[in-house]
């Protein structure tokens, strides 16, 4: 899937006017740290009118970076895994029949 080109939801962000920072890692980041940050940043999206778009975008786009509808870097990298597996069920039971 191709990320849409229309951006337009992000004028409803709730992130829209605070820092990125919350959202987006600085080097060297780690540990109790990083989840800190990584929850602030979960509880603005939890509350922002576009999440599910902006979740949409940054899975269609495979974002690697940041905090984007909820999601961390690594809830994107699982949720990924988790569709490569189930799509290799499914043609593995189409397959076998």
């Amino acid at each position: 899937m191709v990320p849409s080109e229309d951006w337009s939801w992000r004028i409803d962000a709730a992130c829209g006017g605070g820092k990125r920072s919350v959202f987006f890692s600085p080097d060297g980041e780690r540990g109790a740290a990083r989840a800190r940050r990584e929850a602030r940043a979960r509880r603005i999206c939890q509350a922002c009118p576009v999440l599910a778009a902006c979740r949409d975008y940054a899975l269609a786009a495979a974002e690697p970076f940041g905090t984007w509808g909820g999601m961390t870097e690594a809830d994107r990298r699982r949720h990924a895994q988790l569709m490569r597996r189930q799509q290799r069920r499914l043609r593995s039971a189409a397959d076998s029949r």
